[in-house]
């Protein structure tokens, strides 16, 4: 996952709504979002190589969702544990988001970004930030630094959701819309993270186009006060076409899903498979 922009306790029925892109190498084994037969609790993506997921809920109201930190110069941490186990470990666990986060051996793992909570409550965790805690009412930005680092397409991003919540229904449609953007920054706005300057341009766009590496699907999600949730999720290949689209309802309370044995509501395969 690597730029997502988050309103907490911004709109009157849903409290926590999150709009994400994971970028990834194309190669890279990948599953679509579906309810995990391992972890049946958990609706998330899944990373096939490590077992883990860039973002997710839980059919108790939890979510959470993981960046990688941009540091190419960072030494190599090997045998280090997968970022994305962070957000599983999260989902499934018992614990209130603040008492997990003290059981979290920071230092184990590469660089990385964590946004979790319940309805009760959204923290951020971060490696690289000592100063991360609770989170107060607001929109947020995500990507490959620290929160709300103002990269051009982070604010974009926000400036997007913020747009999307001025009606009285969240704009769905218009969440896909802000994840779909490919403007690029200009060369003065670039992030300088230490990769090569065409690096930088090409990942300075919301969304990633390139043959060995970009945007490999984007996600909305939502949970609501009154015990909804919510999750869409939409998958390319490298040219940036859209392959297949799942959308997901349910109730975090009961974990009584819309339709039997918790199928998502709709999954619509685009590829000519």
């Amino acid at each position: 996952m690597c730029v997502l922009t988050l309103a907490w306790q911004r709109h009157d029925r849903f409290p926590m709504i999150l709009a994400g892109n994971r970028d990834e190498f194309h190669k890279r084994p990948t599953a679509t979002a579906r309810w995990w037969e391992d972890d049946p609790d958990i609706l998330a993506g899944r990373d096939l190589q490590a077992g883990g997921t860039w973002m997710g809920l839980s059919r108790r109201g939890r979510f959470a969702v993981v960046t990688n930190i941009r540091e190419p110069d960072a030494p190599d941490l090997h045998n280090a544990p997968s970022r994305g186990q962070l957000v599983r470990d999260f989902l499934v666990s018992e614990l209130t988001a603040s008492a997990w986060e003290t059981t979290v051996d920071v230092g184990a793992y590469a660089g990385f970004n964590l946004l979790f909570g319940t309805l009760e409550e959204a923290r951020y965790l971060s490696s690289r930030c000592s100063s991360a805690g609770p989170l107060e009412p607001g929109i947020y930005g995500l990507s490959n630094q620290l929160l709300d680092t103002p990269w051009p397409k982070l604010v974009r991003a926000r400036e997007g959701m913020d747009r999307c919540l001025r009606g009285g229904v969240p704009d769905i449609p218009g969440l896909f819309t802000v994840l779909s953007d490919r403007q690029p920054a200009d060369d003065a706005s670039l992030p300088r993270t230490g990769v090569p300057e065409e690096w930088e341009r090409l990942l300075s766009p919301v969304f990633i186009v390139h043959p060995a590496y970009g945007t490999r699907a984007s996600t909305v999600m939502m949970l609501g006060g009154d015990g909804a949730g919510f999750l869409e999720e939409r998958a390319f290949d490298p040219s940036g076409d859209v392959t297949e689209s799942r959308q997901f309802e349910f109730s975090v309370e009961t974990a009584c899903a819309r339709e039997a044995d918790a199928l998502p509501a709709t999954v619509t395969p685009l590829s000519g498979d």
